[in-house]
Order: C-alpha cells, then sequence, then structure tokens
C-alpha cells in the first residue's frame, strides 16, 4: 500500500512526507515545483515534477506504485493573490482537484484525504467555531476550497470513497529539527514575515488593519505547529484505512493569539526588537478564526505536542537562521576570486 502526496515537496506537504515516511508509510510524490522544493523529499521517496491535474500522470503513479491513499496538498493559498487572480485559483485548486478526483475513481482509489481551509467559514458567527458552522468564504481562495470539499462529497457518494476534509487553521512553524520548513520566497505567512524581520531581513512588519473588534484591535487567529498538522494526517490515514467514514474536521488548537501578540511572542524568543507599521485592513481578511476542535480530538487518534505559540515561533526562527546561514554561505562562495 501507497500513498500518493500531491504538493509533497511544498511546506506542509514536505512535512507530511517526513512523517508519514517516519510512521513507516510507502510514500510517492507528485509536485510541479512551483513552490516546493526537491530537497524537502526524503531520499528515496519517489518524485515526478507534475501537474496534479494531469489524470494520465496520476493514473500512472497510481498504478505503477500500488497507491490506495491520496493525500492531497497541491494548491495556491494566498487570499490576497486570489482576490486578484480568482480564476487562477479556481483552475489550480477547484479544476486540479476534479481531475485529481477523476483519476481516484477511474483507478478505485478509495481512501482521500483533503487539504482544505478554514477559510470555507469566511467571518463565523461565533468562535471557536465549530465544522457544522456555515461556510460563507470572503475570497476566491476560500471559494476554491469549498467547491473542492463539495466535489469531494459528490464523489464519495457516488462511488463508494472515504475521505477527511481537514481544514486548516493558521498553519506555522517548521521540523523541530530544523531539517524542513517554509522557504518559498515572498511567503505571506504572519511568522515567516515575523521572523524574517527578527533576522534582519526585512527593515520592517506591516499590520492590516488595528481598528477590529477584538482586545488589541487586531486579527486573531489560531495557529496550528506545522509538525502537529502533519501527525493529523497520519492519524487522518489510519482512520481511513481502519474502515472510517467520511468527515470533515477542523485543525488548530483551540485557542487564539492576535496579531500583535504573535509579533511580541517572536520578539520574546528572537530578544530582538523590529519595527513594526500599521497598514489598512486587506480585502478578504477575517477578524476572528479559532477552532472548535472537540470534533478532531474525539475522531482521531491525535494529540498535539507542539501546543505553544512560542515554541512555534522559535521553530520557525530557527528555521529561518539556518536558511539564511544557507544563503551567506552561498554569495560568499558565489564572490569571484
Amino acid at each position: 500500500m501507497t500513498v500518493l502526496v500531491t504538493g509533497g515537496a511544498g511546506y506542509i506537504g514536505s512535512h507530511t512526507v517526513l512523517a508519514l515516511v517516519e510512521a513507516g508509510e510507502s510514500v510517492v510524490v507528485i509536485d510541479n515545483l512551483s513552490t516546493g522544493f526537491s530537497s524537502f523529499v526524503p531520499e528515496g521517496i519517489p518524485l515526478f515534477i507534475g501537474d496534479a491535474g494531469d489524470e494520465n500522470l496520476v493514473e500512472g503513479v497510481i498504478r505503477t506504485h500500488g497507491v490506495d491513499a491520496i493525500i492531497h496538498f497541491a494548491g495556491s493559498v494566498i487570499v490576497s493573490e486570489s482576490m486578484r487572480d480568482p480564476l487562477g485559483y479556481y483552475r489550480n485548486n477547484t479544476m486540479t482537484s476534479r481531475n485529481l478526483l477523476s483519476a481516484a475513481v477511474t483507478c478505485g482509489v478509495n481512501n482521500f484525504i483533503f487539504s482544505s481551509t478554514a477559510a470555507v467559514y469566511g467571518n463565523p458567527d461565533r468562535t471557536p467555531v465549530p465544522e457544522e458552522a456555515p461556510t460563507r468564504p470572503l475570497s476566491p481562495y476560500g471559494c476554491s476550497k469549498l467547491m473542492t470539499e463539495i466535489m469531494l462529497h459528490d464523489t464519495a457518494s457516488a462511488n463508494g470513497m472515504n475521505y477527511v476534509a481537514l481544514r486548516y487553521f493558521n498553519v506555522a512553524g517548521a521540523d523541530p529539527q530544523a531539517r524542513i520548513g517554509l522557504a518559498t520566497i515572498g511567503a505571506t505567512h504572519l511568522l515567516k514575515i515575523a521572523v524574517e524581520a527578527a533576522t534582519g531581513q526585512r527593515a520592517q512588519i506591516e499590520v492590516y488593519g488595528t481598528d477590529y473588534p477584538t482586545p488589541d484591535g487586531s486579527c486573531i487567529r489560531d495557529f496550528i505547529h506545522v509538525s502537529d498538522l502533519a501527525q493529523a494526517h497520519v492519524a487522518a490515514l489510519a482512520y481511513l484505512r481502519r474502515g472510517g467514514a467520511p468527515v470533515t474536521l477542523n485543525c488548530g488548537y483551540g485557542r487564539g493569539y492576535s496579531v500583535l501578540e504573535t509579533i511580541e511572542a517572536v520578539r520574546r524568543v528572537a530578544g530582538r526588537n523590529f519595527a513594526v507599521s500599521t497598514a489598512a485592513r486587506r480585502p478578504g481578511d477575517i477578524v476572528a478564526m479559532v477552532a472548535d476542535t472537540r470534533r478532531i480530538r474525539a475522531t482521531l487518534d491525535w494529540t498535539p505536542r507542539h501546543d505553544d505559540l512560542e515554541t512555534i515561533a522559535a521553530d520557525a526562527l530557527r528555521w529561518e537562521r539556518k536558511l539564511l546561514a544557507q544563503r551567506q554561505g552561498f554569495d560568499r562562495q558565489a564572490i569571484p576570486a
């Protein structure tokens, strides 16, 4: 039995591949490397460079490697970018997912784990937000993920497929051993931006909106360590292989931190101050998003190990310092003699 991971060279995908390998799973990866890195795929794991929406490629990989489960990460994830390029997001997220599901049905793959998002909720009526809350996405990114959830539900109902849709809250941090982390240039993740500022790579960090109806005026988010999220996928796979029924689960800790609180956590672990400026609100941003985690804790054999904002910040900082040292070493080597 082999697990096909689409987008397995990317940020969350590579951490999940690492967790699967450490759990003894056979894994194969498809990634177009638009935001991923082949060096993040463990040695010995087959990597097919291509599009997860290429049905011929996917069907060939499934049949050649005896795939019995798919974990689907491949897609675009930046809210603000989706506001500027909605059709790109419907192509990369919704259409790619449709083709991937088609290949899974054709080849008889009955276990499917989908990388969804809390952005499907929009501004929730209450927090913590449960899975049964209304879905009112505010961005094409959230809409594209919700469309895939609907396609997954309908496809599963028609074809006897079992699935887990994991709605991520704010993913952050890096592998605690600093083997892999978030390396995409121009990343928009708050923790990534903050550790770049803490390591002197940014002159300042901008906070978009300080007039929200929250205690300090900035948005509130439920941060989850990327390694804990990876383990949730391993647990979801075990759940499906036990015959678990289709289910949608929130992935968070059930605790919210404001943007300003998060910046202060990075300052503390870095032992360094850095400039912060304020800017206007961004279209598509959600005021407060905190997960109701009762369902995931009751459904999966999953216990978070890194449920602490400073731990998340420290791991992100350790990885960023490693990246910076590698870049500086490369720059020194590139200087002509």
